[in-house]
C-alpha cells in the first residue's frame, strides 16, 4: 500500500501485543510509526524492532490517562514529523480486582485510561486532522463475550462499551472534516498473558478447546483489518464496531 508511504500514524500502546503487531506493519509499508506507550522500555524494544527492519518510528512516552500530557504527546508528534495521518488507540488496562473490592483509585485509571484516552487523543488529533483534511482513527477493543467475564472486567467492560459509544458519536461529528473512526474488537493477541488476566484456568481451556485456532492468535487478521480501515480502500466505511475475535 503506498498510499502509506511517509504518511504518520501516532499508536498508543505501542509497547506490546496488537499495538507492537500493527506498528510493526504499518512501518513496513513504509509509514512513520509515532509510537507511544507509558513503559519506555517495552517502547524502546517496539522501535529498535521497527529500525532493525529499516523501518521509520519514534519513541513518544507519555500516560495517556488525562488530557495535558496528550496534548504535549501530539505537540511533540508534529514537531518532530509535522503532521499526523492516522491514529490507533490501543492503551488499555485491565484490573484484576472483583467488583466488590475495587477501590476508587482503580476503577478511575480504568476508565482514564481506556475511554479518556481515546476521547482526548481523538480530540487533539482530530484537531490536527481537521485543519490537513482529514485522517482516519481505529479504537481497538478487546473482547469479552458474555458468559466468559471474569473478576476485575467489570470496570474494563463498562470502558470498552464507551469506547464504541464514543466511536459512532465521534464519526458523526468528524464526518463534515473528511475523518473516518472506527472501532475493531480483537480476541487474544499475546496468548502468552491470558492465564495471568483474571481469567480461571476453566475458562482458559474453553477458549482453546472451542476455538482451536486461538492458538495461533489472531495478529494477522487484525493487523489487516486495521490497515484496511486506514486505507483508502476504506474511504466510505465510518462508525462501525467490528469483530475480528475468532468467535
Amino acid at each position: 500500500m503506498d498510499e502509506f508511504v511517509d504518511k504518520v500514524a501516532l499508536i498508543t500502546g505501542a509497547g506490546r501485543g496488537a499495538g507492537r503487531e500493527i506498528a510493526k506493519a504499518y512501518s513496513s509499508l513504509g509509514g512513520v510509526v509515532a509510537a507511544n506507550d507509558i513503559n519506555p522500555i517495552s517502547l524502546d524494544e517496539t522501535v529498535s524492532q521497527i529500525l532493525q527492519a529499516g523501518g521509520k518510528a519514534h519513541a513518544f512516552v507519555f500516560d495517556v490517562a488525562k488530557r495535558m500530557p496528550i496534548e504535549a504527546m501530539v505537540a511533540q508528534v508534529l514537531d518532530h514529523s509535522g503532521r499526523i495521518d492516522y491514529l490507533i488507540n490501543h492503551a488499555s488496562v485491565k484490573p484484576d480486582d472483583h467488583l466488590l473490592e475495587m477501590d476508587e483509585w482503580e476503577y478511575h485509571r480504568t476508565l482514564d485510561v481506556n475511554l479518556g484516552g481515546p476521547f482526548f487523543t481523538m480530540q487533539q488529533v482530530g484537531r490536527v486532522m481537521r485543519q490537513q483534511g482529514g485522517g482516519a482513527m481505529v479504537n481497538l477493543i478487546s473482547s469479552l463475550r458474555p458468559g466468559r467475564v471474569q473478576k476485575g472486567h467489570a470496570a474494563h467492560s463498562a470502558s470498552q462499551a464507551g469506547v464504541i459509544g464514543l466511536t459512532r458519536a465521534a464519526a458523526g461529528e468528524f464526518s463534515p472534516y473528511n475523518i473516518r473512526i472506527n472501532s475493531v474488537f480483537h480476541g487474544p493477541i499475546d496468548l502468552s498473558l491470558l492465564p495471568s488476566q483474571s481469567w480461571d484456568a476453566s475458562i482458559y481451556q474453553h477458549w482453546l478447546e472451542a476455538f482451536p485456532n486461538v492458538g495461533l492468535g489472531n495478529e494477522q487478521d487484525l493487523v489487516s483489518m486495521v490497515l484496511f480501515l486506514c486505507s483508502n480502500a476504506a474511504s466510505s466505511v465510518t462508525g462501525q464496531v467490528i469483530q475480528v475475535d475468532l468467535g
